[in-house]
C-alpha cells in the first residue's frame, strides 16, 4: 500500500497496489458470476439482478484500476475506474429498496404502504443520486476541467452522499417500522426475518462507505490549496490507499457476498401474487395488488394519502375462496 507520499505522475495520487486491484478484479467476479448463476437458477432476475449489475460494474471498475496499477499516469483510466466504482453503491442500495418492496408483497397486511411504491419513491430518489455521481465525479477528479466546474462536481457528489446516508436512515427506519407491525400481531416469520436482518447489515455497509467518502470529500477541499511540497497537509483520506480498502471496498465486497449466502429467494416465493395468510404459515395465491396511478404521483404519495386513495385499497387477503397453495415452514 501507499507510504502516503506523491508519486510523481500519478493521477491516483499513489501507485495504486496492484496485487489489492487484481485480488478484488477476482472477487467481484466470482461474485457477479454467482449473482448471475442465482438469477438463472432461482428465477429471481427480478429480485436480484441490479446486484448483479452493480457487481459487475465492481468487476469492470477494478480490472481498469488494475490496468492503472502500471499505468498510473494515464487520466482516462482513473476517471473510468473511479466513475465505474462510484456508480455500483447507490444500486445496491436501489436493490434493497426492490427486495424490501419484494417482503412487503409477501405480508401485505403489515406494509405501512403499497410495496410497489418502494421502489417508485426510493428508485427516483436513487436515480437523482446517480445523476448527481455521474455529473460529480465526471468533474470533480478530471485534471482537465475548468476549476469552476471541479468545484460544482465537489458539491454534487457531496450532495448526492448526503442523501444517500440520509435515505439509508429513512429505509432502515422503515423496515424496523414493518418489522413492528409484523411483531405486533405477534408473527414470527423467518422468512421476512432473514432477509430483514441481511438489509440492516448491508444498509449499515453502505452507510459506512458513504460516511467514508463524505469525509474523503470534505477533505479534498483542501487540494486547491496546498502549495507545493506541502503534502503533510492533504487528508491520510487521499493519501493512503488502504482507507479506500478497508472503508469502500471490503464493505461492498461484505455485500454482495452477503446476497449471494443470504439470498431472497430461499426465504421468498418467485412469484409476488404469493402472500403469506395471517395465519403466518400458509402461503396463499392472491390477485396482487395494483396501483393505477401515475408514476410521478406514487413517487411523490406513497402512503396514498391524496384522494382518499388508501381507503380505496382491498384487503384481498382478508377474502375468502383464494388459492392456497402450501405451507411457509
Amino acid at each position: 500500500m501507499s507510504d502516503g507520499k506523491l508519486v510523481e505522475g500519478s493521477v491516483f495520487f499513489y501507485a495504486p497496489n496492484k496485487g489489492a486491484a487484481i485480488f478484488f478484479t477476482a472477487a467481484f467476479f466470482a461474485s457477479t458470476a454467482w449473482h448471475f448463476w442465482q438469477c438463472f437458477r432461482l428465477r429471481a432476475w427480478k429480485v436480484t439482478s441490479l446486484i448483479a449489475f452493480a457487481s459487475l460494474l465492481f468487476t469492470v471498475g477494478f480490472a481498469v484500476r488494475a490496468y492503472g496499477a502500471w499505468n498510473y499516469d494515464e487520466t482516462n483510466v482513473f476517471l473510468a475506474s473511479t466513475v465505474l466504482i462510484y456508480m455500483s453503491p447507490p444500486i445496491y442500495e436501489l436493490a434493497n429498496y426492490h427486495i424490501l418492496g419484494r417482503i412487503l408483497y409477501y405480508v401485505p397486511y403489515c406494509s405501512p404502504i403499497h410495496p410497489g411504491r418502494t421502489m417508485t419513491t426510493f428508485g427516483t430518489i436513487s436515480a437523482v443520486v446517480e445523476i448527481l455521481n455521474a455529473i460529480g465525479v465526471s468533474w470533480s477528479i478530471n485534471p482537465n476541467v475548468p476549476s469552476d466546474l471541479a468545484s460544482l462536481g465537489e458539491t454534487l457528489l457531496k450532495a448526492s452522499l448526503i442523501i444517500q446516508i440520509v435515505v439509508i436512515l429513512i429505509f432502515v427506519g422503515f423496515v424496523g417500522w414493518f418489522q413492528y407491525h409484523v411483531k405486533k400481531r405477534g408473527l414470527n416469520i423467518e422468512s421476512v426475518d432473514a432477509p430483514c436482518l441481511t438489509m440492516y447489515i448491508t444498509s449499515l455497509l453502505i452507510f459506512v462507505r458513504c460516511i467514508y467518502r463524505t469525509v474523503e470529500h470534505f477533505g479534498a477541499e483542501a487540494l486547491r490549496t496546498v502549495e507545493a511540497g506541502d503534502v503533510g497537509s492533504i487528508s491520510p483520506i487521499i493519501r493512503y490507499e488502504w482507507f479506500f480498502y478497508v472503508f469502500e471496498v471490503l464493505p461492498m465486497i461484505t455485500y454482495t457476498f452477503l446476497w449471494n449466502i443470504r439470498h431472497p429467494r430461499k426465504y421468498l416465493p418467485q412469484n409476488f401474487k404469493m402472500y403469506l395468510s395471517v395465519d403466518g404459515v400458509t402461503e396463499v395465491e392472491g390477485p396482487g395488488w395494483t396501483d393505477d396511478r401515475g408514476f410521478v404521483v406514487t413517487a411523490i404519495d406513497p402512503f396514498g394519502l391524496c384522494g382518499g386513495r388508501k381507503k380505496k385499497e382491498k384487503a384481498f387477503w382478508e377474502e375468502t375462496g383464494l388459492s392456497v397453495t402450501s405451507s411457509a415452514n
